[in-house]
């Protein structure tokens, strides 16, 4: 076994942009989101991507509430990497963006940013002038083409391979090794978290151990587990 297989990241998406009413285990507050960490890590996860939200349960990039989330895990579990979100969905005008994360007080270990976004190798750059690390989200091969291009890709910590809903599992490797050889012509030698959502989630998570790729699993991802029942929580 290699190197790199032994030293597999398993990252957990404990919220993502989805809305309470979702799932009744999915975590919003502050405390919620301290003590849901609390468990995942428990369970072996080396690191945790969430979604701060505000008091309506939106996804939000707000100081204060980035701060309160970020503030309240570190509280009960000081050692894990956090990262949020930095999706054009919460600040969708990219100058806004920018000045949200120039105002952070608290800062997370790294963000991602969706690099098909408008404004992405802006908001990557203002992270790195902050000192977080950036994960470079590429949902399709113009995202890869996008990043190849861009003069802060080798600065960025990791690449996410996203694939999404809708594939099934023949589809979910397909498109994972397309987009994986992409990047082999990139001539990249970032680590690769590959992960699905909704119907590619298991698939891409088993490809990836297969693979011997970084990867992730939560509620933000898939609500059921493999055999198709509802997940109680993230733990699970």
């Amino acid at each position: 076994m290699s190197a790199r297989i032994c030293k597999v990241l398993l990252k957990a998406c404990v919220n993502g942009a989805r809305n309470p009413r979702e799932h009744p285990a999915l975590p919003v507050t502050p405390a919620s989101l301290a003590a849901d960490v609390t468990r995942v890590v428990a369970a072996g996860a080396g690191a945790v991507h969430l979604h701060p939200k505000n008091e309506v349960g939106e996804d939000t990039l707000d100081g204060a509430s980035v701060a309160a989330a970020l503030m309240a895990i570190r509280a009960v579990t000081a050692s894990v990497p956090l990262g949020i979100t930095t999706g054009a969905w919460a600040v969708p005008n990219p100058d806004a963006r920018l000045e949200a994360i120039r105002g952070w007080s608290v800062l997370p270990d790294f963000a991602s940013v969706n690099w098909h976004e408008s404004g992405a190798e802006q908001v990557a750059a203002a992270l790195l002038d902050r000192g977080i690390g950036v994960e470079a989200g590429l949902w399709h091969a113009g995202a890869v083409a996008a990043w190849r291009r861009s003069p802060v890709r080798d600065r960025c910590s990791r690449i996410l391979i996203e694939l999404p809903d809708g594939l099934d599992d023949v589809q979910t490797v397909t498109q994972a090794e397309l987009l994986l050889a992409e990047l082999s012509a990139a001539g990249s030698d970032l680590p690769v978290l590959l992960h699905g959502e909704g119907t590619s989630c298991w698939a891409a998570l088993r490809h990836a151990g297969r693979s011997g790729l970084d990867t992730r699993i939560g509620l933000e991802d898939v609500l059921h587990l493999p055999d198709g029942s509802r997940a109680p929580d993230n733990t699970a």
